[in-house]
């Protein structure tokens, strides 16, 4: 190939590659500022079981996975901003018999396999969308489990019972026999 066709060929190269390159900033820029809209911050992860006789074995918020229902596990990600149509994916595992006797091994430690896999086979897992209302300032997420795999979640920073706390459901409530459709 000639000298002055390496040439063209090497202009064109660079020409395009330089299209890509600034076409590629402008859409990264574009992205980038929103007046705040994409700050986010991280926060706690709690979660209250309304529901007697079941226990949440684990659930999980927009991916990030809690052990039980304790509170204070770290960390979830949410908007130093509310805005409207914030919505959380909620899947959540419960033990709908937790005080069951499993058996233990005749020898060994642990429990009776066998009895074990027929408990666990007892387990019930759901997922939801829900909405987070409305909300000032975040410390994180609190999930509420309500009867008939209802959910509603919390993000502000009072705390469950306080006048301010918008949840007033009270964490004995018994699951009917048949739910709502």
């Amino acid at each position: 190939m000639s000298q002055i066709k390496l040439l063209h060929v090497a202009l064109r190269w660079l020409r395009l590659h330089t299209q890509f390159a600034a076409l590629s900033s402008l859409l990264i820029l574009a992205g980038c500022d929103q007046s705040g809209a994409n700050e986010y911050s991280g926060g706690n992860l709690g979660a209250i079981n309304h529901v007697a006789g079941q226990s949440i074995n684990w659930f999980s918020v927009d991916g990030y996975r809690v052990p039980g229902t304790g509170g204070g596990y770290c960390c979830v990600m949410i908007p130093d901003k509310w805005r409207p149509g914030l919505v959380v994916h909620i899947e959540w595992e419960i033990d709908p018999n937790p005080h069951e006797k499993i058996p233990m091994r005749k020898e060994g430690a642990g429990y009776d396999q066998n009895a074990y896999a027929l408990h666990k086979a007892k387990y019930r897992q759901y997922s939801a969308d829900v909405p987070i209302p409305e909300y000032d300032e975040s410390a994180g997420i609190t999930v509420h489990f309500l009867p008939c795999q209802q959910v509603k979640v919390y993000a502000g920073i009072a705390s469950y019972g306080a006048d301010t706390y918008p949840i007033k459901e009270p964490t004995d409530m018994k699951e009917p026999a048949t739910c709502p459709k």
